[in-house]
C-alpha cells in the first residue's frame, strides 16, 4: 500500500500558482480620471520638472537675504505676486508680497513668512518690516525637487490608487495604459443552495459565498461572469466548465472539491482539462484545487482557462481566496509584489495546542494594541470574518501563549 502524498504547504502551493500564471498582455488606454484601481501596463516618465519653477511654500515676502541681515530690515514693497503670475526682478532694498505657489522673482533668494513681518505705509507706498534674518532658500520649493524631468514616476505592474492618479496628473498625463480587466467566471455547486429572497426548503442554506466572492473579485477590478448555482451532477458541471472556459481567463468555483460522491468538481475538471494541484496543508481551506480547463479552440497558444476550486464552507472559501486567489489574480495582471504585509503583534490570548496544518486564525486588534482571538474558529462561522480585523498566520503545531509575538495580516491589506 502506497503512502499518501504529503499535502503541499502554503508556501509551496503559492509557488505553484505564481509560477503557472500567464500574464495578460492586452492593454487599453484610459483617461487618467477613469484608471482608479487598474494595473498600469507601461512605466510612466515625467516630461517636466515638478515644481516647474522655484516657488514659495508660504504666504509672505520674497526678499534678498543680504537686505535682511539685521533682523529688523525695513523694505519697500515693490510688487504683489499671486500664484499663477510672474513677477518682475526684485531690486535691492525691496520685497515682493508673495502667496503660496507663486513663482520666486529673479533676484530674490528667500521668502519670509508673513507672521514675522509688519506691514506699514508711508507717503510713497507700502513698506514691510522683516523681523527675521532668513537663510538662503528659506521657504522656497526648488524646481524639480519633487520630480525631475525624465524620471520614472510610476512602474509597470502598479495598482493605480488615488495618489498614483494625482501623481500622473501632476506631470500632465491625461491618459494611462492599463492591463485589460481579468475575465473571471464564477459558479457554485450544491443542491442545498438557495438565493436570498427565496424561501428556504428543508435542508437548504443561502448562498453566502456568491456574495463574498463576487465582492472580493470586484475589489480586484475583475470583469465577472456569474453562471449561478449549477446542479450537483457531473454532466452539468462539465457543461458549465466548457462554457466558462470559452470566454474567461479564470474560473472560480465554490464547493464540490472534496472527495464525496456528490463532489463533482475535481472529476469534471479532469475530464475537461487537468488538475495541477489539490489539497493544501492549511486550515481552513484544505480542499483547494488548481488546474486548467481546455477551450474548444485548441489551436490557440493559450488554449486553457485557469481553474481554482474553493471549498464550500464560507470561511474556508473566504480565507483561501485571500491567501491564494488574490495573489494569483494580481500576478496574472502583471503585479510583481503580491505578498500581503504582515505585522508582528502581541497575542492577548492562549492557544494551548496548534493544528498540524498552517492555521489562519481570525483575530481582532484590541484597545491595548494586542490581538484577541474569535472564540469559534470553525470554517462555517462567517461572523468571525466580520468581527475580526485580520488573520494570524500560525505555523503548524505551534501553541500560542498570552504575550507571544505572532504574525498578523490585516484584512485591509488583503481586500485590494
Amino acid at each position: 500500500m502506497t503512502e499518501p502524498k504529503p499535502l503541499l504547504t502554503v508556501a509551496e502551493a503559492l509557488a505553484v500558482l505564481l509560477a503557472s500564471a500567464r500574464e495578460i498582455t492586452e492593454t487599453q488606454i484610459l483617461p487618467t480620471l477613469e484608471a482608479n484601481g487598474r494595473i498600469l501596463a507601461v512605466a510612466q516618465t515625467s516630461q517636466l520638472d515638478v515644481p516647474p519653477v522655484d516657488n514659495t511654500s508660504m504666504d509672505g515676502y520674497a526678499v534678498r537675504v543680504a537686505d535682511c541681515v539685521s533682523g529688523e530690515a525695513v523694505l519697500r514693497v515693490s510688487q504683489r505676486i499671486p500664484a499663477g503670475h510672474v513677477g518682475q526682478p526684485l531690486e535691492a532694498g525691496c520685497a515682493a508680497r508673495i502667496f503660496t505657489g507663486a513663482m520666486i522673482p529673479k533676484g530674490a533668494d528667500a521668502v519670509v513668512m508673513q507672521e514675522v513681518c509688519v506691514a506699514a505705509k508711508d507717503a510713497d507706498g507700502d513698506l514691510v518690516t522683516v523681523k527675521h534674518a532668513p537663510q538662503s532658500g528659506e521657504w522656497i520649493r526648488r524646481a524639480g525637487e519633487d520630480i525631475k524631468s525624465g524620471s520614472t514616476i510610476l512602474s509597470a505592474g502598479q495598482r493605480l490608487r488615488a495618489q498614483e492618479l494625482g501623481l500622473a496628473a501632476s506631470v500632465g498625463l491625461a491618459q494611462l495604459p492599463v492591463v485589460r480587466k481579468l475575465r473571471v467566471a464564477v459558479f457554485f455547486t450544491g443542491d442545498e443552495l438557495a438565493m436570498p429572497g427565496d424561501a428556504l426548503k428543508p435542508g437548504a442554506i443561502y448562498n453566502s459565498n456568491k456574495f463574498t466572492l463576487r465582492g472580493l473579485l470586484e475589489n480586484l477590478g475583475s470583469d465577472i461572469s456569474d453562471y449561478g448555482i449549477v446542479p450537483d451532477t457531473l454532466a452539468a458541471t462539465r457543461d458549465t466548465l466548457r462554457l466558462a472556459a470559452a470566454e474567461n481567463d479564470l474560473i472560480i468555483t465554490s464547493g464540490g472539491v472534496s472527495v464525496g460522491e456528490e463532489d463533482h468538481i475535481k472529476p469534471a475538471v479532469e475530464a475537461e482539462g487537468h488538475i495541477n494541484m489539490w489539497q493544501i496543508a492549511v486550515k481552513p481551506g484544505k480542499p483547494l484545487a488548481f488546474g486548467e480547463v481546455y477551450r474548444a479552440d485548441k489551436s490557440k497558444v493559450d488554449n486553457t482557462a485557469f481553474f481554482l476550486g474553493l471549498p464550500g464552507n464560507p470561511v474556508s472559501s473566504f480565507v483561501t481566496f485571500l491567501l491564494f486567489v488574490r495573489p494569483f489574480i494580481l500576478r496574472l495582471q502583471g503585479v510583481a509584489d503580491v505578498a500581503p504585509k504582515a505585522y508582528a503583534m502581541r497575542a492577548d490570548f492562549d492557544l494551548p495546542k496548534g493544528d498540524r496544518r498552517n492555521e489562519f486564525l481570525r483575530a481582532k486588534i484590541n484597545a491595548e494594541g494586542g490581538l484577541d482571538l474569535f472564540a469559534n474558529q470553525s470554517s462555517g462561522v462567517l461572523t468571525s470574518t466580520v468581527w475580526g480585523d485580520g488573520l494570524i498566520d500560525n505555523p503548524p503545531g505551534k501553541a500560542i501563549a498570552k504575550g507571544d509575538v505572532v504574525r498578523f495580516i490585516s484584512f485591509s491589506d488583503l481586500m485590494h
